[in-house]
């Protein structure tokens, strides 16, 4: 299933004008207050009507305004979860799922309360009022409760950003589970890039309704359009590895297509292919094997890009095979290595830097 979007609106003086796809997966709309994000998912959700665009869902033109088509939101099935959760303050949790199922056409098998419930970890909770419920909970119930609309899209609007730490790591494992189970596009809003690179598969980088990037996560994380709009501390890559074990040491060996990367990460079990966010801070460079140091991780890599970042800086965009990895280096240390595309170099990347939201689940071989 893939969702097409291509929009043109004008609120007084600011103007979004874009277009991108959203393929099956959890597809995150990144950019600072005001960039244009909600306005998009308004128009997909059919809550708002743009001047001109069109919008596609699994070949179905839900927009054209060049012909004159606009199918209302009801009829659309697209399930929106708000960054409030929306929750009938008056039913049991049981009941705000129900009135999901209620929604759900007919004439389609659509999934049942007790998958949902047991998928999201809610089943316990059934009885009880959303007053009783925590920040965590009552997301889970707002997601179910779309789910059991049978949507072939969703929306979620910031679905984490009222949560403290604590419960945004809860939930965020049962987002992982949602954007892998169902093949459904999600449109995910947030302003958090550490959820971009635990959840997103294809990222989309808006900066004043204007389109910066988009494409897999991995790709769009190592260019230079993820540091004007991510900030330069976010920018770096996603880089794709399978758990091999866990070394005497206790720490887990993680292949990679540069080599193994050793982490302090307990939890990660064997055969589990995982994502790395690597920011690019974190990668130091060198011409020939390092011998007597610390650092464990040393990817070989080759060189494809040398591009320049504002002050004394530049980034190194480094081939791994079919992957990518960016370095943050200084303009003077580009000129002392004599750094340039072509030339094989060796990543030195620091594992003690990579905390546990830098570590993603991404299914199991199969």
């Amino acid at each position: 299933m893939m969702l097409e979007i291509e929009l043109h609106h004008r609120i007084e003086d600011f103007t979004l004008d874009l277009a991108f796809t959203a393929p099956a997966g959890l597809t995150a709309l990144f950019g600072r207050s005001g960039a244009g994000k909600s306005t998009i998912a308004q128009s997909v959700a059919g809550l708002l009507r743009p001047e001109r665009g069109r919008i596609v869902l699994g070949g179905e033109v839900l927009l054209d305004s060049a012909r004159g088509i606009f199918v209302p939101p009801q009829r659309r099935r697209i399930g929106y979860v708000f960054q409030d959760a929306r929750l009938f303050p008056h039913l049991s949790v049981r009941q705000n799922l129900i009135y999901g199922q209620k929604l759900a056409p007919r004439s389609l098998t659509a999934p049942q309360l007790d998958e949902i419930a047991d998928l999201l970890g809610i089943a316990p909770l059934l009885n009880r009022r959303p007053a009783h419920l925590s920040g965590g909970e009552v997301a889970r119930v707002a997601l179910g409760r779309a789910l059991l609309a049978n949507p072939r899209a969703l929306i979620l609007d910031e679905p984490l950003s009222a949560l403290d730490p604590a419960r945004k790591a809860e939930i965020l494992p049962y987002l992982e589970g949602l954007r892998d189970r169902f093949g459904l596009p999600i449109l995910y809003i947030s302003h958090a890039p550490e959820e971009l690179a635990r959840l997103a598969t294809t990222l989309v980088l808006i900066e004043g309704g204007q389109l910066r990037a988009a494409g897999p996560v991995a790709e769009v994380f190592a260019t230079p359009a993820a540091a004007a709009v991510l900030g330069p501390r976010e920018i770096g890559a996603i880089l794709a590895g399978t758990v091999a074990g866990a070394e005497p040491d206790g720490l887990m060996r993680v292949e990679t297509a540069g080599g193994p990367i050793f982490l302090d990460q307990p939890g990660l079990v064997p055969g589990q292919r995982i994502g790395l966010h690597i920011h690019a801070s974190d990668v130091t460079l060198a011409l020939t094997r390092p011998e007597g140091i610390s650092a464990l991780n040393l990817l070989q890599a080759r060189i494809s890009e040398v591009i320049e970042a504002p002050g004394a800086s530049a980034h190194v965009r480094l081939d791994l095979g079919d992957q990518r990895l960016l370095a943050k280096v200084t303009r003077r240390s580009v000129a002392a290595l004599g750094l340039r595309p072509g030339l094989p170099v060796w990543a030195l990347v620091k594992s003690v830097s990579m905390a546990a939201e830098d570590v993603t689940a991404r299914g199991t071989p199969g």
